[in-house]
């Protein structure tokens, strides 16, 4: 649940921190106080876009903090997790500054708002007062029957497989058409791959055989130099290493008595040592040199071979092995591409899985559609519309979608004896708001989402019809988190607790101020709403009866 909220520098407010509680808030205040200022706020730590606007006069940046207690949500707690931000806590902040530029962090590191959006539709669900517009489309009719029926997963598995029969369709209909460029381009890359298993050339071995040209091209220098210089390190006349000898030898009598002279004597003796395994070394090399004009013609031949090749393909020489693992897939891809037996079985596959899962969806839909109608028609019963009639209309739909194979609507009537018509063509605005705040009720009910906000969703009613709203709305407050921006004194009296937007002012400038308000105030408040400007003694009392 949402557990608190810190505004700072946010349009009207200069600084604010609220901790929230379990059950029905109500958010009251007069007009133009600055009640969505706290959705708003709320809404840009979970991803909103926002701009310079956001930030309020004369101050560099606005900064604004939501805290979660996530230990009872395991989707966000997973969420987390997945980017190693496992905690009970969750602490989403946003900060915009004076240009419009924002940053997100959760738990103290960066996200993209993409990632910030969707972790907060695992934590609260906001409901416009403009949700009713919605409903005129056939969308969130369906969306409807997957949310209460939690259909979702199921939903998403069809418009996966939808995509992929799509991709197995396209892929065929490409090989089809493409089918001579492609037997073309098959038969050069045949001819290609031939000449590279000719030259049968592995990864690294060109170097090699360049290395070994080179000795083989140069044999007698290489091996006059190499004979010369091991005459002078250790088997000519005067070679270095008798001299060192005599060096080291001159000087071991004196090392004793020097430190810079016993340091000269173990590096000459290091230098010895070296020179004497540099000669067994050179000595094997050169017992192991055979010149072999047979094998000098053969890497003659494989290094020119391979450099017409490169030269061919625009390569370098020793980039020819990974140039043909590229043409082998490229091989293999066309191939299967060829193969048009294997594309037609994927097809038939990936259509069986559609069918069998949008089946399934359309079912489930169809088995839940009278249970959604049922709750619907009792909550408009509960806000005066006794005698609406409902009913989920399915039709098959001309071709399948990735929604499903049906076209679904709701149709509604007001009256006894009207005939069932879409909400679009019926339905008035007093009663669209009803039907959508009823859908509203019915979808935080089965919602995940602990925290569910109401944007004054009980405009348009009014008397005892806002009194069952407010039920309604405590009810939901018993098992949810609320928050409910109201006009309505009877769902304001309803709530658990009750906080007051206020304007006021500080300077030159208007700010605003949220205040929790006490029995006492909370009398006036309600007494004011249902009063006006003039608050009466009755109409105290009324206020009173009201909350009691």
């Amino acid at each position: 649940m949402l557990t608190h909220l810190a505004i700072k520098q946010f349009t009207l407010v200069e600084q604010l921190e609220l901790d929230i509680a379990q059950g029905f808030t109500v958010i009251t205040g007069e007009t133009g106080a600055g009640k969505s200022i706290l959705l708003d706020a709320l809404g840009l730590c979970l991803g909103d876009k926002t701009d310079a606007q956001a930030v309020r006069y004369g101050a560099d940046k606005a900064e604004l903090c939501a805290l979660f207690d996530v230990s009872q949500l395991p989707h966000a707690q997973a969420w987390l997790a997945e980017r190693e931000l496992a905690q009970d806590e969750c602490c989403l902040r946003r900060v915009i500054t004076k240009e419009g530029r924002s940053k997100a962090w959760v738990n103290g590191t960066v996200v993209t708002l993409t990632e910030l959006r969707s972790l907060g539709e695992l934590l609260i669900n906001i409901h416009s007062q403009h949700a009713h517009q919605s409903l005129l489309k056939k969308d969130s009719h369906r969306q409807l029957l997957d949310n209460v029926g939690h259909l979702q997963p199921l939903a998403q598995q069809v418009s996966q497989d939808y995509q992929s029969w799509l991709q197995a369709k396209q892929q065929l209909s490409n090989s089809q058409a493409n089918y001579a460029a492609q037997q073309a381009r098959l038969e050069l890359l045949h001819n290609y791959l031939d000449e590279f298993e000719k030259l049968a050339l592995k990864a690294g071995e060109y170097e090699q055989l360049e290395q070994e040209y080179d000795c083989l091209a140069n044999y007698e220098s290489l091996m006059h130099d190499s004979q010369q210089a091991l005459s002078l390190l250790d088997e000519g006349e005067q070679p270095i290493s008798r001299q060192l000898q005599h060096a080291l030898r001159s000087l071991e009598a004196h090392q004793t008595r020097s430190d810079n002279l016993a340091n000269i004597c173990t590096s000459l003796n290091s230098a010895l040592i070296e020179i004497k395994d540099s000669s067994r070394e050179l000595n094997s090399f050169l017992a192991q040199q055979e010149l072999d004009p047979q094998r000098l013609a053969w890497l003659e031949q494989k290094i020119a071979e391979a450099q017409r090749l490169a030269r061919k393909h625009k390569v370098m020489a020793h980039e020819l092995p990974a140039l043909q693992q590229t043409l082998l897939l490229e091989q293999q891809r066309y191939q299967q591409a060829q193969d048009l037996t294997g594309l037609e079985q994927a097809l038939a596959h990936a259509k069986q899985q559609y069918v069998e899962h949008a089946q399934q969806l359309s079912q489930a839909r169809q088995a839940i559609a009278p249970q959604i109608t049922s709750q619907i028609s009792q909550h408009l019963r509960d806000l005066s519309m006794p005698n609406t009639q409902l009913n989920y209309v399915f039709s098959a739909l001309d071709k399948p979608s990735k929604d499903g194979l049906d076209d679904i609507e709701l149709l509604f009537s007001a009256n006894l004896g009207q005939q069932l018509q879409p909400l679009a063509k019926i339905a008035s605005g007093g009663e669209l708001s009803r039907f959508a705040l009823a859908v509203q009720v019915i979808q935080a009910q089965h919602s995940a989402v602990p925290v569910l906000v109401f944007d004054e969703v009980d405009v348009g009613i009014s008397g005892a019809t806002a009194e069952v709203v407010g039920n309604l709305l405590r009810q939901l407050g018993e098992h949810a988190q609320i928050l409910c921006i109201t006009h309505q004194p009877q769902v304001a009296a309803k709530g658990h607790r009750h906080w007051q937007v206020q304007k006021y002012t500080q300077g030159s400038q208007t700010l605003s101020q949220v205040v929790e308000l006490n029995y006492q105030q909370r009398v006036e408040e309600i007494a004011r709403m249902s009063g006006g400007v003039t608050i009466t003694q009755e109409t105290l009392k009324h206020a009173e009866s009201m909350l009691g």
